[in-house]
């Protein structure tokens, strides 16, 4: 594992020190990193963290903390990209399977999250994608990858749909997996949406959503492992008694600096969908781009997506799964059927397009 240096990690965290005048605060780099590594811990693959350099994007000198693993190996690698909020850390439960000690996977911590540098993004949303997609495209060419299986969770999944937009001479097999950003506002979705998601998105309007977890200190660890006790839940079955280890990172994911929560804000429209929703550019797609959906069968998400993406693209390869008994977080609800999907699809061919 790479020793990451004081200054290499506070160069990264710039403006977290805002948060020190407050006399109870418990969150730093550090605090961040070790709960990282306790997490990582369950790891059995053998595996090494550093940062990925990527000079001015944002701004000038971004980093991003990125998880490897089998690089030496030479099957297509696997690139996983988190959702909102979170970071590589919640991979633990799956880069052992997808990884099957036969081909490369790499996670990142997107710009904004994690231990990823948290430059100020544009306040404009088209900017802001484009600030993203430049990031990974940028990340991509220092790690040297050609072509790679782009696996995305919630706000990971309408990402690297932009990101598979522009460069989609890159990507081998597109996964969405309960992809945010998709859909036009929908009455009859918003019903669906759970209370913890509704507080998120009626904060929005006025407020980064997260900034009680900052401002509660050390007591944002409690407000995350006790409201969200639901997430801790679905790693039982491999952290154990550990779980609570994930409502310790969630915590230290979201108090640190907040410009990727303020770049998601811009992003987001009315009562949490997306400004300039994927669905009216997943036409601009190359064809030739194998697309996978996976839903967790209780999601909120709008899973009727993923068939009109089908029903669209017709000369082009688009499945869809839903995992029984699992919801948003379907990497973890059912962690060994979304492991084995993925595996699955990254062991087959790409589907040949007929002209």
């Amino acid at each position: 594992m790479t020793i990451v240096t004081d200054s290499e990690a506070l160069s990264v965290y710039r403006g977290t020190i805002f948060w020190s005048w407050f006399p109870w605060t418990s969150m730093s780099w550090k605090y961040l990193q070790d709960a990282e590594r306790k997490l990582l811990s369950f790891v059995k693959s053998p595996y090494r963290t550093r940062y990925v350099n990527l000079g001015p994007v944002v701004e000038q000198e971004d980093k991003i903390w990125t998880l490897e693993l089998n690089t030496e190996k030479r099957e297509t690698p696997v690139v996983l990209l988190h959702g909102f909020g979170a970071g590589i850390g919640l991979w633990c439960m799956n880069v052992d399977k997808i990884s099957n000690n036969r081909r490369p996977v790499y996670a990142m911590d997107l710009l904004g999250f994690g231990r990823s540098s948290r430059p100020t993004f544009s306040t404009d949303p088209e900017q802001i994608e484009q600030q993203y997609v430049n990031a990974i495209e940028k990340w991509r060419s220092e790690v040297k990858l050609e072509k790679f299986v782009l696996l995305g969770h919630s706000f990971g999944a309408y990402l690297a749909t932009a990101y598979s937009i522009q460069h989609p001479e890159r990507v081998h097999h597109l996964i969405l997996a309960d992809p945010w950003g998709f859909s036009e506002e929908n009455k009859n979705i918003k019903n669906k949406i759970p209370w913890w998601a509704k507080g998120i998105f009626y904060a929005l309007k006025s407020l980064n959503p997260l900034w009680p977890v900052r401002f509660a200190g050390p007591y944002g660890q409690w407000l995350v492992t006790n409201l969200r006790s639901d997430i801790l839940k679905k790693f039982e079955p491999v952290l154990g008694e550990q779980s609570n280890s994930i409502g310790e990172y969630i915590f230290q994911c979201n108090s640190q600096r907040a410009t990727g929560e303020s770049a998601f804000i811009s992003l987001v429209s009315g009562f949490g969908w997306a400004k300039n929703p994927m669905i009216k550019r997943i036409q601009y797609l190359d064809k030739k781009v194998p697309i996978t959906f996976i839903y967790g069968q209780n999601t909120w998400m709008d899973q009727s997506i993923g068939g009109i993406v089908k029903n669209e693209r017709l000369n082009s390869f688009v499945h869809v799964e839903t995992i029984p008994n699992a919801g948003h977080h379907v990497f973890a609800d059912q962690y060994d059927v979304f492991n084995d999907i993925v595996d699955k699809i990254c062991r087959e061919k790409v589907i040949e397009v007929e002209e």
